[in-house]
């Protein structure tokens, strides 16, 4: 559980903005949304590849375009 306690002088707006990078950072949001349908373990495994496969091709372009720079 995040829990972040107000400092000294600081606002509402501060401590809230605070609380919600906390909770980005923790993953919660993340994982809620994760398990939030269930997925078999071969369509697990199936998108992690298409994951992979999409990041590998972003690295190959990215490096292509700066050798031509």
């Amino acid at each position: 559980m995040t829990r972040v306690e107000l400092k000294p002088g600081e606002s509402m707006e501060g401590l809230l903005k605070r609380f919600n990078k906390e909770v980005i950072r923790s993953g919660f949001v993340r994982s809620l949304k994760r398990k939030r349908w269930y997925v078999s373990p071969s369509e697990a495994r199936r998108e992690a590849k298409k994951r992979a496969i999409r990041r590998a091709r972003r690295r190959e372009s990215r490096f292509d375009h700066q050798d031509t720079h």
